[in-house]
């Protein structure tokens, strides 16, 4: 046993005992020491000593791995000074010197001379002005087959350790490497409870409130007590304007810092914002990505930086940035955390930012819903009001806590028929309209057209209700009904008057009568013509409005009406050059009509398009049978009539271009439509891409039971 022998220089069977007794004394305290404690940096500081003292050394470090060789935890013993936060410093040792080709190889190594050896990373203090050259000892420390670190020790002088030096040392990292890689994974288990718990504190801290700037405020704090550093930054990424903008800060300088913006790619915050990764800087001054200007914009020093990313459903909305650890470095934790609260954080941003935007719609739809001209109510199911504008107030004349006490049958809108019994007809996304009164205190019932649907309010469905005030309207219905009343019994008399003076003057004529005088008697007596039935359509109109039977209804050829139509715009349509011609076919089966009505019907749609043509067009007038309806037609050459406009054109006043085009009431249209439905038939326009519009209506074929009651 030589290392016996060296260590114990004594008779041979004597030094042998004293030697077996001594190693297995050091092995028994190494042991024990190590069984004492679980912290792993108190445990490699044990180890150290231990080794230190028991192979002489003046020096001597251990580094330790985690699973994927990177150095987590370390001891630096120089003399009797043991030295604090030298995992990144002996790092370099590990990357580029004597414990990294020890770890690499799995190979215990004694150097007699450091200056001797390229595996030893030369230092300042190397020099021989310095500690000069020395002698060193290194062994790797396994468990379970597992290479977990590494020892070394040092000695001051040159030639000092040998053979018998490097097997103790090993036989010493051998006793310790359970020990370590317990406390290490350990020291793992508390570093990732202590991981979770600041994540879990954060997590419950940030998601306690959904006011934007306080959960700002509460991530940075979070930020602040785990890492304990002296400022947390926070920026957003500005979508438009492709910027990192600090939206909340802590610390010195803070509020300089609020407001400030980087390129994406700008800094060390901006690079983790384009590229969506960490990063520790230990030292930004050497960073080449660290971006000064801010520093000196706020008058801060920035010595160290860990930046993390914010992320929300994947994409990166903005960085947490933490400067100068209060402890002078960051420990291996602090990016994990960093990173843990940036994905909560991220999460928190959005519920914020999304109740902001809830909170600020809700705000807009108050003050429209306030603010509208028309009386709004809200109601449940049951019809219950549970809102109520200030028109509505106004309105009825009560009290909008009043209001909230009522039902909305009590406001008289409610017909039964149309909105079904507990409102069925509203369901399926449906909207109601009809005109109803509604009850208004102290005076008269307001009429009001009501628009009724259902509509969801906090994700609970609602019917709205909005009563758009019909008086005006009502008012002007009546002025107009008595202005065409005026005019048709006020025309009617003299009317007649012309037609029998013009029938008598037509008799008195005599055969060689000059031609051009007959010419300006037959447009005397068409003008007169078109005004009787221009007349008679507005009686006809006022009667069918107010729901009139119409009783005069007889068997007639629709080829026969077609061809009178016809003839009544003939001297007309003969002005512009326009040719009018029937496409209905002689054998339609008679239909069951009005016939001087839808006569005037025929001619108000070819009067239309005589109206509407160009010059040297053509306008065709068609009829077919369909089943039991024959449908009718008149297509020209027009403008034709934009899609949205097909509706509305049927309605009383209406008309699409009244400075641009030919004048009229806007009455024609409208009396139409009121015919051919009181007939039990329709009304439509179609109008093509290429100009033009084609007007069809049908009407129902007679049939025997007519015919004989028309007899």
């Amino acid at each position: 046993m030589p290392i016996l022998r060296k260590f114990f220089p004594e008779s041979s069977q004597t030094i042998e005992n004293q030697a077996t007794r001594a190693t297995l004394e050091l092995m028994y305290n190494i042991s024990r020491e190590l069984a004492s404690a679980l912290d792993l940096r108190t445990v490699l500081q044990r180890v150290l000593f231990l080794a230190m003292k028991n192979v002489g050394a003046s020096s001597g470090s251990i580094i330790v791995m985690d699973a994927n060789g990177q150095p987590v935890e370390s001891a630096l013993i120089t003399g009797e000074q043991v030295h604090k936060q030298t995992t990144q410093q002996l790092k370099v040792t590990f990357e580029r010197g004597l414990a990294g080709w020890v770890f690499r190889n799995n190979q215990a190594v004694v150097i007699s001379d450091t200056s001797r050896d390229e595996r030893w990373l030369r230092r300042p203090d190397d020099e021989l002005s310095q500690t000069g050259p020395k002698c060193a000892v290194s062994a790797p420390i396994s468990a379970r087959d597992h290479l977990i670190g590494v020892m070394t020790l040092v000695h001051p002088k040159p030639g000092v350790f040998n053979q018998e030096h490097l097997a103790l040392v090993q036989a010493i990292s051998d006793q310790a490497g359970i020990a370590v890689l317990n406390a290490r994974l350990y020291a793992e288990s508390q570093r990732q409870a202590r991981v979770m718990t600041a994540l879990a504190e954060s997590a419950a801290a940030i998601t306690a409130t959904l006011k934007l700037d306080d959960v700002l405020q509460r991530i940075l704090e979070q930020i602040s007590q785990a890492l304990r550093v002296d400022v947390v930054s926070l920026g957003l990424i500005d979508p438009e304007g492709n910027e990192l903008v600090f939206r909340a800060s802590t610390g010195p300088k803070s509020k300089e810092v609020i407001g400030l913006r980087l390129m994406m790619g700008q800094g060390i915050a901006g690079w983790v914002a384009r590229e969506g990764r960490g990063a520790i800087v230990a030292d930004a001054s050497k960073d080449p990505r660290f971006y000064p200007e801010v520093d000196r914009l706020t008058g801060y020093v920035t010595k160290s930086i860990a930046c993390a990313p914010i992320r929300s459903r994947g994409q990166v909305i903005g960085v947490l940035e933490a400067l100068n650890p209060h402890e002078g470095a960051f420990d291996s934790d602090a990016l994990l955390v960093l990173t843990g609260i940036g994905s909560l954080a991220g999460t928190a941003i959005r519920h914020a930012q999304l109740f902001e935007r809830l909170q600020s719609a809700h705000q807009r739809y108050r003050e429209l819903f306030d603010d509208s001209i028309d009386p709004i109510l809200i109601t449940d199911w049951d019809g219950h009001i549970q809102e109520a504008n200030r028109q509505a107030a106004l309105i009825t004349g009560i009290d909008t806590d009043k209001l909230l006490e009522m039902t909305i049958d009590q406001l008289r809108v409610i017909d039964q028929e149309i909105a079904g019994e507990h409102f069925s007809n509203l369901t399926m996304g449906r909207t109601l309209s009809y005109e109803a009164n509604l009850y208004s205190q102290g005076s008269s019932e307001v009429p009001v057209q009501v628009y009724a649907r259902e509509v969801n309010i906090d994700g609970v469905p609602h019917l709205q209700w909005i009563l758009r005030d019909m008086t005006e309207r009502k008012n002007l219905d009546t002025l107009q009904n008595d202005l065409l009343s005026m005019i048709y019994h006020d025309l009617r008399s003299p009317l007649g008057n012309v037609v029998s003076s013009l029938d008598v003057m037509e008799t008195l004529l005599p055969e060689d009568t000059d031609p051009s005088m007959k010419s300006l008697l037959n447009i005397a007596i068409r003008s007169t013509e078109r005004i009787q039935r221009l007349t008679n359509s507005l009686l006809d109109l006022r009667q069918l409005e107010f729901d009139q039977p119409i009783t005069n209804r007889v068997n007639v050829s629709p080829a026969l009406l077609i061809s009178e139509a016809i003839e009544a715009v003939s001297i007309t349509a003969d002005s512009k050059n326009q040719d009018v011609t029937s496409e209905a076919s002689g054998d339609l089966p008679d239909i069951w009509a009005d016939v001087d009505m839808i006569r005037r019907v025929l001619i108000n749609l070819l009067e239309n398009g005589v109206k509407y043509t160009p010059p040297d067009s053509k306008i065709t007038v068609g009829a077919e049978q369909q089943d039991k309806m024959v449908m009718i037609w008149v297509k020209d050459n027009g403008l034709g009539i934009p899609v949205p406009d097909r509706e509305r054109i049927f309605e009383k006043f209406t008309r699409l271009h009244p400075k641009e085009g030919p004048k009229g009431l806007g009455l024609g249209l409208s009396f139409c439509r009121l015919a051919i439905e009181k007939h039990d038939g329709q009304i439509w326009v179609e109008s093509s891409e290429s100009g033009g519009a084609c007007f069809k209506f049908t009407l129902p074929v007679a049939v025997v039971e007519q015919d004989v009651l028309a007899g």
